[in-house]
């Protein structure tokens, strides 16, 4: 191989790296991990393999939507030059947005593929929230009327990205459900909805040019920093009520993560629309992981 192919390879690899968006990934691996920690305080035995299994499928949902977003946005004409947010690979033609489609469909059927174990294990409850998460991260810039491109992203955030995966981990962990993991998966869908709002809040002035009626567009810039705001402080009113439920656990210790999302709140009014908010982004990701982790040491405890 030469010189020049490798530089190739290598520019491709990074590209499919930067497409697949690593920095979101965190947002699939917390609510499983946040799930299956907190079965530990409701079963006497947890089904580790199903856990690994669940949190390898739910990066490859991850994965598959973040692919098909990037083919879709650019098919429909966004990300354009006046994109605010990190390039995307099919927009500055890194990859032909075909093969990145077809990607995001093999990521797809591989986490259908460890959803069959899932199915055997966790039975028709997790067969009918497999379904959906796969069509869902479909529609999400798929079909006729993509739901990124609605007020209702935040919504499906927290439906897939909180309450399902966190209640759906719970179920194979321990074949139960209950309150625990119904509040748990809402405030860690806060969260992951406080990170679709911040790129939607950054995004208003291109998105409102191409069609898009997000959230951020319809409540406006003031009232979306109000929304981010309420997404990062309810999920430490809701740790009360987790707090309640197992007090013979130290699940408290999450209130450590209060601070950094403190310092994300004043960002986001400080900060005006544009490049800058892509640091509040990550920075949001990282208060759910955080919140995730100390909830989940607490939980072992």
């Amino acid at each position: 191989m030469t010189l020049s192919q490798s530089r190739a390879n290598a520019t491709r690899l990074a590209a499919w790296v930067a497409a697949s968006r690593p920095r979101t990934l965190s947002m699939a691996l917390a609510p499983v991990f946040a799930g299956a920690c907190l079965a530990g305080n409701f079963a006497e035995h947890i089904d580790v393999p199903a856990v690994i299994i669940a949190a390898l499928s739910a990066v490859c949902i991850q994965i598959a939507t973040n692919l098909f977003n990037d083919a879709r946005d650019f098919e429909r004409g966004g990300d354009g030059p006046d994109r605010l947010g990190p390039r995307r690979a099919a927009a500055s033609g890194w990859l032909a947005p075909d093969e990145v489609k077809n990607a995001a469909f093999g990521f797809f059927a591989l986490a259908a593929l460890g959803g069959l174990y899932l199915v055997v294990v966790g039975g028709w409850p997790i067969l009918l929230l497999g379904l959906l998460s796969i069509l869902s991260g479909y529609a999400y810039s798929g079909g006729p009327a993509p739901i990124s491109h609605s007020p209702f992203g935040e919504l499906f955030v927290i439906a897939f990205f909180g309450l399902g995966a966190v209640g759906g981990t719970f179920w194979l962990a321990a074949h139960d459900f209950g309150a625990a993991p119904l509040l748990a998966g809402l405030a860690l869908g806060l969260f992951a909805a406080g990170v679709l709002m911040v790129n939607n809040y950054r995004d208003a002035a291109a998105d409102a040019r191409n069609g898009r009626r997000t959230l951020a567009i319809v409540a406006g810039p003031r009232a979306s920093r109000l929304l981010f705001a309420a997404m990062m402080a309810a999920p430490f009113a809701i740790l009360t009520g987790l707090v309640a439920l197992t007090p013979h656990r130290a699940l408290w210790l999450a209130y450590g993560a209060l601070p950094t999302a403190f310092i994300q709140v004043r960002r986001i009014y400080a900060e005006a629309p544009g490049p800058g908010l892509n640091l509040l982004l990550a920075r949001t990701a990282q208060v759910q992981a955080l919140y995730a982790l100390l909830l989940g040491i607490g939980a072992l405890a």
